[in-house]
């Protein structure tokens, strides 16, 4: 088995927390790191790897095989091009880029190198977003209609270069770029035909801290994905609506939540009027409990570990490459339509 050998070019958060944890996966080392800060240069010559100043040395450096680069994200496509020409393969942080133009560029040079070339889209394998998958894909609740995903922070907060626009800042592409990646990976032949997007800038007025994304797939599934920093009440992870039953996934775990499904209905529950602090109603009355069924959440067994197994396998000519660029390439068009839809206050129409 062909062993990755890895340098970061980034020491900050995410470089740091790949140095922590990617070094537990069978086969893969870490080697070296490159940054423009001293006292990180110090930090990981104190954990026993190698610390380069100089980009240029970095990307000489013989015993590195995969570069990860973890730098803000306005850098992703210039140091990923130069690592390719350098004979590096490359997993790059999320968002891959700022446009679908420069990660053409870096697909095209990828391919001209001929090196391995992917994307750190580690949440498609969150366990609650496969859960959500299987119950759907398994027609546990029928067929699905609409399906809302959220991630809400309750203290406003957005640290570091992500509060800066010029630098790729803002939820859109620090969440979104996940929450709305889970969509184009769970549906990789349903075409895409309309997005509409509202971004807010609640308590950071430089970036959006607030967006709202209606998603329509050509078959009228309609999904909606929502992130906000400030949001104070809790609210399902995932809610989804189908014509046998509904789905509540309540947090990150994938354990918290449930299915519940119709067994039957009372026929004449029409003809019957109840009466409700808002006033009578018969389209919302409430059936008796025994008209429904509760069914415990499946049970996945996965890790975002999987993410760098893949990738040994891959390097190892063993398997196929599961973040591919073209998959991303799509999650990325969503993304721009996505900011113009929020520029334009318009739907936009996709085809993809």
């Amino acid at each position: 088995m062909e062993k990755i050998k890895m340098g970061i070019l980034g020491y900050g958060g995410m470089g740091n927390w790949h140095a922590k944890n990617a070094g537990r996966i069978s086969n893969v080392e870490i080697v070296s790191v490159h940054d423009i800060d001293e006292q990180r240069l110090k930090d990981a010559a104190a954990n026993g790897l190698k610390a380069y100043g100089a980009r240029e040395a970095f990307l000489k450096d013989p015993d590195i095989n995969f570069v990860l680069i973890a730098t803000p994200n306005h850098l992703h496509k210039d140091f990923t091009i130069e690592a390719l020409q350098a004979g590096k393969n490359v997993i790059c942080e999320k968002p891959v880029a700022l446009s679908v133009k420069e990660l053409d560029e870096m697909i095209q040079k990828a391919e001209e190198t001929g090196k391995i070339f992917t994307v750190h889209q580690n949440r498609r394998w969150d366990k609650d977003f496969l859960v959500m998958q299987k119950v759907i894909h398994a027609g546990m609740i029928g067929k699905v209609h609409s399906i809302e995903s959220r991630v809400y922070g309750n203290n406003g907060s957005i640290y570091g270069w992500r509060l800066k626009k010029e630098f790729g800042g803002g939820m859109v592409l620090d969440w979104g770029v996940h929450l709305l990646d889970h969509f184009t990976f769970m549906y990789p032949e349903k075409k895409i035909r309309n997005v509409f997007a509202q971004l807010f800038s609640v308590i950071n007025k430089e970036v959006d801290d607030l967006f709202k994304v209606e998603m329509v797939f050509e078959d009228g599934l309609s999904v909606h994905v929502q992130v906000g920093t400030f949001g104070l009440i809790n609210q399902p992870r995932f809610f989804a609506y189908g014509d046998l039953g509904t789905l509540v996934i309540d947090d990150f775990s994938g354990k918290n939540g449930r299915m519940k499904l119709l067994k039957h209905r009372i026929d004449d529950m029409g003809r019957i009027i109840i009466d409700t602090p808002a006033g009578p109603t018969r389209t919302m009355a409430p059936q008796p409990e025994d008209c429904f069924m509760e069914k415990e959440l499946p049970e996945i067994d996965c890790e975002w570990t999987e993410f760098y197994s893949n990738l040994v396998g891959v390097f190892s000519g063993k398997e196929k490459l599961i973040v591919t660029p073209a998959s991303v390439r799509r999650t990325m068009q969503v993304i721009e339509a996505v900011f113009e839809s929020a520029k334009t206050g318009t739907a936009v129409k996709l085809d993809i």
